[in-house]
C-alpha cells in the first residue's frame, strides 16, 4: 500500500481489472517444492514496524491467521520496516535464497523489486500486495477499500452537525481517490449539502504532519474526520479536540475511545491462508485478486459510543445491499468537483475506470494535485 511514488506513476499502474478472490489466473505455476510433507516456508515483508494498529498490523494479523489455521504445516518469517527500492530487493532476494516457498511483499513500492527477484527464482511464488504487474510466479492482490469508505461516509453524513468532514491523505493516487470519492458520495447520499475538505500530505508516514493537518481541518468547521495515512495521529487529534473520527485499517478505540465512530478494516487472513494452501497442494496460480465486503476482505465495525443505533442499522442494511449487488457506489449521475459530468445517469463505472480514477467528485473541497 504505502507508496513512495507520486501520482504520475500510480496513474499508470491500474490498467487491468482485478478478478474475484476465487478466480484462477491463466497460468499454473510450477509444482511447489513444498508439496510433500515438509512445512511451507512463507515470508512476509513489511514497509513499517508492526504497530498496534494500521496497515502493517493488519497484514501481520493475516500472517498469524495462517499460522493458526495451518499449524505445523507452515513456517512463517517476518522482515519489517523495509524501505521500498533497493533495500526491498535485497530483502526479497535473501528470503528466496533462504528457501522460502512463497513470499508476500506488502507494499506497492515492492512491486518492481519483487518482479526482478522473481525472474531469478522461478520455483518460488511471490504475492505482490497492491501491485498490478504479474508474472508466471508473481500474483497480485488488493482490496475494494472504497466499499467500506462509502459506509463510513454515510455515518459521517448522518452524524455531522457542521455538514463538513475532513480527510487527511498521503498522495492523490487512484486508490486514495477511490476512497475519498466513495466517502463523499456516501456522505452526500444522506446529507446532500455536506462537504469534505481534503488535505494532501505528500507523505504516508508522518505523525506530526498528520496531526497538524487534522488540527487545521478542525479549525475549519470540520467535526468528523478520517484519513488515508499510516498512523493513528488523526484519531489521537480527534480525541483531544472532542471531534468524531472514523478509523482506517484497524480498530483505534484504544487511542480514541470517545472519538471513534467506527472503523474501516481490511482482513488478509483468508487470502493468505488460501495462497499458502495452494502452494502445499501444487495448485498455486498467478493472477489478480480483489476482495471487498462480500469476500470479507473489507469489514466495517468496532462502533464507538457516539454511533447511534439507527445509523448503525442503516449502515448494516446498506452493507447488505452492496454485498447483494443492489447498490453500486459509483453509479451516475456523478459530477466532478468542477461541475463536469464524469458518470452518466444510470451508468456505473467499470472496474478499469475505478482503478484509473483521477478526479474528485462533487462535494470535495480541494484539488487532485497537492
Amino acid at each position: 500500500m504505502y507508496k513512495n511514488l507520486a501520482a504520475v506513476i500510480a496513474a499508470a499502474c491500474f490498467l487491468s481489472p482485478f478478478s474475484p478472490l476465487t478466480a484462477a489466473a491463466a497460468q499454473p505455476a510450477q509444482a511447489s517444492a513444498s508439496s510433500g510433507n515438509k512445512p511451507v516456508k512463507a515470508a512476509f515483508v513489511y514497509v513499517t514496524p508492526v504497530f498496534e494498529a494500521g496497515w502493517t498490523h493488519q497484514h501481520d494479523e493475516g500472517r498469524k491467521a495462517v499460522e493458526k489455521s495451518l499449524g505445523n504445516s507452515v513456517k512463517t518469517t517476518v522482515v519489517e520496516n523495509v524501505a521500498e527500492g533497493a533495500d526491498s530487493e535485497r530483502v526479497v532476494r535473501d528470503l528466496a535464497q533462504q528457501g522460502h516457498d512463497i513470499i508476500f511483499t506488502t507494499s506497492f513500492g515492492y512491486m518492481e523489486p519483487t518482479l526482478k527477484v522473481a525472474k531469478e527464482f522461478p520455483n518460488v511464488k511471490f504475492e505482490s500486495i497492491t501491485g498490478y504487474k504479474t508474472d508466471v510466479n508473481v500474483a497480485v492482490a488488493n482490496a475494494r477499500y472504497y466499499e467500506g469508505r462509502y459506509l463510513a461516509g454515510v455515518a459521517a453524513g448522518r452524524l455531522t452537525k457542521s455538514n463538513v468532514a475532513g480527510y487527511v491523505a498521503g498522495f492523490p493516487i487512484p486508490e486514495v481517490l477511490q476512497g475519498l470519492n466513495a466517502f463523499t458520495l456516501g456522505m452526500r447520499s444522506v446529507n446532500p449539502q455536506a462537504q469534505v475538505k481534503v488535505v494532501w500530505l505528500n507523505a504516508w508516514f508522518d505523525p506530526a504532519k498528520e496531526r497538524d493537518a487534522a488540527m487545521t481541518l478542525f479549525n475549519q468547521s470540520v467535526d468528523v474526520i478520517t484519513f488515508h495515512t499510516a498512523t493513528n495521529a488523526v484519531m489521537v487529534a480527534a480525541q483531544e479536540r472532542g471531534k468524531m473520527a472514523i478509523a482506517y485499517h484497524s480498530d483505534m478505540r484504544k487511542v480514541a475511545p470517545d472519538a471513534q465512530l467506527m472503523a474501516v478494516m481490511h482482513e488478509w487472513g483468508n487470502y493468505y491462508t488460501q495462497r499458502v494452501q495452494d502452494v502445499q497442494s501444487g495448485q498455486w496460480r498467478t493472477g489478480n485478486a480483489s476482495g471487498g465486503l462480500k469476500e470479507g476482505m473489507i469489514r466495517v465495525g468496532d462502533f464507538g459510543p457516539k454511533m447511534s443505533n439507527s445509523v448503525r442499522n442503516e449502515i448494516q442494511q446498506i452493507q447488505k445491499d452492496i454485498v447483494l449487488g443492489k447498490r453500486q457506489i459509483f453509479l451516475g449521475p456523478i459530477k466532478d468537483n468542477e461541475g463536469k459530468p464524469v458518470v452518466a445517469a444510470g451508468q456505473a463505472l467499470t472496474p478499469v475506470q475505478i482503478l484509473n480514477m483521477n478526479y474528485l467528485v462533487e462535494g470535495v473541497v480541494g484539488k487532485v494535485t497537492p
